[in-house]
Formats: structure tokens, C-alpha cells, sequence
């Protein structure tokens, strides 16, 4: 069983940047692909980022490219979002996702992912 526990959300002005961190429990952390996924009010969930179990390989949803980072430290069990110069459209509910499958590829569809957070609300004003 793996818990992950989302933080660093809040309300900030647009250009402004947050950090969301996501902490997992488990030893087998270092094996999953992880994903960050947002869902707005009357939206479905989408993919935002990704990135692979040593941090090899990163993948982006179109929309973030350039403004947002995804890493990781195995050591710590911890994924992070670095998301620089937000906009009101980034507003959402923000959630962290594990793909248990061991040493696998990054996902962007929300069905692969078996564990997930409680998400953290991020919301950019205008």
C-alpha cells in the first residue's frame, strides 16, 4: 500500500510560482513512474506531468511546457512540481499519482495510476 500526501498549494497572483510536494510512504517508491494530474471545477482530470522511477525521463501536458518542472528524490520519497509564471487558467485541484507497475514508462491517462492523493488546491488570480 502506498499514501501520498500532496502540499504547497495556495492562491497566488498570475507570473507568480508555487512548489507542490507529494510524499509517499513505501519502500518501492523508487520503482513507480509518478504523475501529477489537476482537475478544475466541471472538468474532467488531465494529465500535467510525469516522470519516470529514476528521473531519467520527464514528460509534459502541452499547456505547462516551458513553465512547469517535475522531479524527484528517491531517497526522500518525494516527487515535486515546480510551477513558475501561473496563470488563472492553471487553477485547479492539483493531485499526485503513482503507477505501482515497476520501472514503467510515463503514463498520462488517469486509469494506469493506482494511487493517488488527496490533491492540494492551487488557485492564480488575475
Amino acid at each position: 500500500q502506498v499514501q501520498l500526501v500532496e502540499s504547497g498549494g495556495g492562491l497566488v497572483q498570475a507570473g507568480d510560482s508555487l512548489r507542490l510536494s507529494c510524499a509517499a510512504s513505501g519502500r518501492t517508491f523508487r520503482t513507480y513512474a509518478m504523475g501529477w494530474f489537476r482537475q478544475a471545477p466541471g472538468k474532467e482530470r488531465e494529465f500535467v506531468a510525469g516522470i519516470v522511477w529514476n528521473g531519467g525521463s520527464t514528460n509534459y501536458a502541452d499547456s505547462v511546457k516551458g513553465r512547469f518542472t517535475i522531479s524527484r528524490d528517491n531517497a526522500k520519497n518525494t516527487v515535486w512540481l515546480q510551477m513558475n509564471n501561473l496563470k488563472p487558467e492553471d487553477t485547479a485541484v492539483y493531485y499526485c499519482a503513482a503507477d505501482s507497475a515497476p520501472y514503467g514508462r510515463v503514463a498520462v491517462t488517469t486509469s494506469v495510476y493506482n494511487y493517488w492523493g488527496q490533491g492540494t488546491q492551487v488557485t492564480v488570480s488575475s
